[in-house]
């Protein structure tokens, strides 16, 4: 396993245990997983955002923090915060992590997310210029979402 992974998968135990909230000092984090601390702020900058469902404070400092809490929406509230955060464009690699962490929040179930990973990947558009392959894909996406609103 990758440390990219076990770094997540790590906060996310933390997350677990504490309602969904952590607050974890860089450097102790990087001493207890056995990595350098730049790797636990690639980890929270490319796995724990706001288009993923979370807000992300830091502290810096002696006593420095980083602060990882996990937004509580309704569903269509989630949704809504993916729609708005997919913008006018989207490659297919972005849509990809979006739906294993919808997949993952249970968001939507495995079926669901393989239909809409199909209607999202590049096969789909291929008859489509180039250029306008991830405008396309980001309304598609978002047309999608909509869907899922009850």
């Amino acid at each position: 396993m990758r440390m990219s992974d076990l770094v997540a998968r790590y906060i996310n135990e933390i997350l677990e245990r504490q309602d969904g909230e952590a607050e974890i000092r860089r450097n102790e984090l990087a001493t207890t997983l056995g990595c350098v601390p730049s790797q636990i702020n690639y980890v929270i900058t490319s796995r724990f955002t706001p288009e993923q469902g979370y807000i992300v404070e830091s502290r810096r400092g002696g006593g420095g923090y980083i602060r990882i809490t996990r937004i509580h929406a309704t569903h269509a509230e989630a949704i809504m915060h993916i729609v708005n955060s997919i913008g006018k464009s989207l490659d297919k690699a972005t849509a990809e992590v979006m739906l294993n962490n919808m997949l993952e929040r249970d968001m939507i179930d495995r079926r669901t997310a393989r239909l809409m990973a199909a209607a999202l990947g590049e096969r789909a558009y291929r008859d489509v210029p180039q250029q306008y392959r991830d405008q396309v894909r980001a309304t598609v996406f978002k047309n999608m979402l909509l869907t899922l609103i009850e």
